[in-house]
């Protein structure tokens, strides 16, 4: 016989930052219906770094390769990136924002900050800030 503790899934980690996750995707999904998170992501992402290529701006938005590549297809089928070939290394592609991916990223800027503000309506200002400390702390 051991003396652990039971298991209780709504007690686990990983258990919370899913809820947590579908909860903020939900209202995502509501509120910018036009992308997912990780298109929105990725936008953003490039209009902070500028030109880049697709397998540092997936390491830069937290994806693998495979799911960089899909969500830059699916941008650049809607013209809201550019790809190229890199000068010096002919394998590479750099991604780019184009004027249309950059004027829906911008129209969309407000409504996100409104979507994080809505996430986390239920924490305190100082809470906000200790949960973005703590999961700094284990990502």
């Amino acid at each position: 016989m051991t003396s652990e503790q039971p298991y209780r899934l709504e007690e686990q980690i990983g258990f919370v930052l899913r809820k947590a996750s579908q909860r903020h995707i939900s209202i995502f999904a509501r509120h910018i219906g036009d992308l997912t998170p990780p298109q929105f992501a990725a936008l953003a992402k490039l209009a902070e770094v500028g030109d880049t290529s697709q397998n540092q701006l997936g390491m830069l938005v937290a994806m693998d390769a495979a799911t960089i590549k899909g969500v830059i297809d699916r941008l650049k089928a809607r013209g809201l990136v550019a790809l190229t070939r890199h000068e010096e290394d002919r394998r590479r592609l750099v991604v780019s924002l184009t004027a249309t991916g950059r004027e829906a990223l911008n129209s969309f800027i407000p409504t996100a900050h409104r979507i994080t503000e809505e996430t986390v309506a239920q924490l305190t200002s100082r809470e906000r800030n200790t949960l973005m400390r703590l999961l700094a702390k284990i990502t």
